[in-house]
């Protein structure tokens, strides 16, 4: 029976990305996508969101009623604050986030190895408006969760042997989740690990569309979202 390729949208990789959260987790969203998971934490759990410009206790995005304009996310997205929230300078959200205080860290990327590696930040020759938060959350977030799209504008993988842009981190992610898959890493061979497909996307799709060498789960699940 023929099934159709459903790769994920947008909204359902933040929602696959959300089912990693677990109750009492601080939690740091990157730009992009990420920013998508406050949309979609689990019934019944509680969990902190943090965001490196001094705000804990993110709430999903605002209503057009709900907007303002000085309560902004690092990516300078208006956003709303949970009751109990609290705000503080940009040296103590740093603090938290080096001295190990932030469970999981669900980034963006615009490349990955299959060594773990990141870049995140900046294309060369194009205009960044800096750094950011990513390297000190690569270093010093206790799990690391990447969501992507798999190719690039170009059809091109963004699973790679090695990145061709400035890294962010080195063989730092625990999790890869794209519109086409989900691959873990597995500490013990240093590669990731297929271990989920998209709904009625094939083994052979993924394979043809990564660079980068991966494991294949024998009997992949399928990502519900």
């Amino acid at each position: 029976m023929y099934t159709r390729a459903m790769p994920l949208t947008r909204d359902q990789l933040a929602m696959r990305a959300a089912q990693e959260l677990r109750d009492g987790y601080t939690v740091n969203l990157g730009i992009g996508i990420p920013t998508l998971v406050a949309n979609h934490i689990p019934r019944g759990i509680t969990v902190s969101l943090q965001s490196e410009n001094g705000l804990l206790g993110m709430g999903p995005f605002p209503t057009e009623e709900q907007v303002d304009a000085d309560l902004i996310n690092a990516g300078k997205q208006t956003i709303t604050a949970r009751p109990g929230a609290s705000y503080f300078s940009s040296h103590d959200s740093f603090a938290m986030i080096r001295g190990g205080h932030i469970d999981i860290a669900i980034l963006g990327a615009m490349q990955v190895t299959d060594k773990g590696d990141l870049a995140n930040w900046m294309v060369p020759g194009k205009m960044v408006k800096g750094m950011g938060g990513a390297m000190d959350l690569v270093a010093g977030v206790e799990r690391v969760v990447v969501v992507m799209e798999h190719c690039n504008k170009k059809g091109e993988s963004k699973v790679l042997p090695a990145c061709s842009l400035p890294l962010t981190g080195a063989r730092c992610i625990d999790m890869v989740i794209t519109d086409l898959c989900v691959l873990e890493m597995d500490r013990a061979r240093g590669l990731f690990r297929l271990t989920e497909l998209a709904p009625g996307v094939t083994m052979d799709e993924v394979k043809a569309k990564t660079a980068a060498k991966i494991i294949v789960s024998d009997k992949p699940r399928t990502i519900s979202v």
